[in-house]
């Protein structure tokens, strides 16, 4: 695709970035049919293919509206198109650099704009946790689109492990998850804990930037990136920490975007990419393990019986870490009966603050997803993210909880 920058974008670093990525574009159209928007809607501004011809139109100069605004917002950045691409485009990162451009270019509407506000600025605030326990009190007097976003009762919970090992990994200190499913962090810890690897949670570090840097807060994503790598710089370097494990996958692609997205900054471009290297999604550090995890699972006589279990993959785990089928085939070989489940490539709708943002669209992306892991009859739905696991569990009657935590269970029996 041919694409010449106008006047004044010529020497920006970003345009021309965008610019290398739209001339990649082949016309092809292979996007279109895994785009879950496109499917939906129906509309070719609802595509790929669409959207990237209307950020080649604007950085061409030519006049957006609030209309080609609404095609990117619609957009679920879940690169399942990448995936799909023949050409290598990455369209996740120049529909990033699109909607960041246009945001200054339009002006939204005041509600929209209060919205987004309160999303960026509150679900990486101090205060959002306890916002979360306030809310989950009065869960009964809340919108219904807010209160599906509360967890569905206090999950069981018990103190971090005390054991200190010689082996060591960072978690991350997250913003949502901490307070909406704390389970998971500690479900985490104790699965490493049997293994003798101690899991650790820098206080001064926090939220990745991902909230931030998709609702075109480019400054501050890369803010708390440089806060993160400053708290975890240290202990890394120290050499006896092995890597940050990042147990949320939607976190997970962002920080092993650092490297990437702190290129231009000298202070920080080598700091980055060597944190962003060390960033590794929990199944790639678990994988070396199984046999030890299948030793001791066997040597547990009061282990359950393992269950049968529909397997979400999300979007950032499979199209983004491009970790496609590893959980799926690290629980089988930890004989969980794992289902097939159609369309699995296809997004469960919550992509973030999406489903806050375009509810209606992420409704039915999640009816369809939870009867698509439902149709098999599994026993609960495992998945890999905070955002999937509360989006689907708002519209199953099924358990649904992160894969570590079902380890945990099986190697500990259920928290009480």
């Amino acid at each position: 695709m041919e694409i010449e920058l106008s006047q004044d974008l010529v020497s920006d670093r970003k345009a021309n970035e965008a610019a290398d990525i739209v001339r990649r574009c082949v016309h092809c159209g292979f996007c279109t049919a895994t785009c879950p928007t496109y499917q939906l809607l129906g509309d070719e501004r609802d595509g790929p293919r669409g959207r990237i011809y209307l950020i080649k139109q604007m950085l061409e100069g030519e006049s957006v509206t609030r209309e080609t605004q609404q095609h990117l917002d619609r957009c679920l950045t879940c690169r399942n198109c990448e995936t799909t691409c023949p050409s290598g485009v990455e369209y996740g990162r120049l529909v990033d650099i699109g909607r960041e451009f246009i945001e200054k270019k339009v002006r939204r509407p005041i509600g929209q704009r209060l919205a987004r506000g309160l999303l960026r600025e509150g679900l990486t605030s101090p205060l959002f946790g306890p916002a979360v326990r306030l809310g989950s009190r009065l869960k009964s007097f809340l919108p219904d689109l807010l209160a599906s976003k509360l967890p569905m009762g206090e999950r069981p919970r018990r103190a971090w492990p005390s054991n200190s090992h010689a082996r060591k990994v960072i978690l991350l200190n997250g913003c949502v998850q901490p307070s909406l499913l704390p389970n998971i962090d500690l479900a985490t810890a104790w699965v490493l804990d049997a293994l003798e690897v101690q899991a650790v949670v820098v206080q001064t570090s926090g939220c990745c930037g991902a909230v931030r840097h998709h609702l075109a807060d480019s400054d501050g994503a890369l803010n708390q990136a440089r806060r993160n790598i400053d708290a975890w710089w240290p202990l890394l370097q120290s050499g006896d920490f092995e890597a940050v494990l990042v147990n949320a996958s939607g976190c997970a692609v962002m920080v092993k975007d650092y490297g990437h997205l702190l290129a231009d900054d000298p202070a920080y471009c080598e700091k980055a990419a060597y944190v962003a290297d060390h960033a590794l999604d929990p199944v790639v550090f678990l994988q070396p393990m199984l046999p030890r995890l299948q030793e001791i699972l066997g040597q547990n006589r009061t282990r359950p019986k393992a269950p049968k279990v529909s397997y979400h993959a999300p979007c950032t785990q499979q199209h983004g870490m491009k970790c496609r089928g590893e959980v799926e085939a690290f629980l089988t070989q930890l004989d969980v009966t794992v289902l097939p489940v159609a369309d699995s490539h296809l997004c469960c709708g919550s992509a973030g603050t999406y489903s806050v943002l375009q509810p209606a669209l992420a409704k039915t992306l999640r009816d369809n997803k939870v009867q698509a892991l439902s149709a098999a009859g599994p026993d609960r739905i495992l998945s890999a993210n905070v955002g999937c696991i509360g989006h689907l569990q708002s519209g199953s009657h099924l358990t649904v909880q992160h894969w570590l935590e079902w380890l945990d269970e099986a190697l500990h029996g259920s928290p009480a």
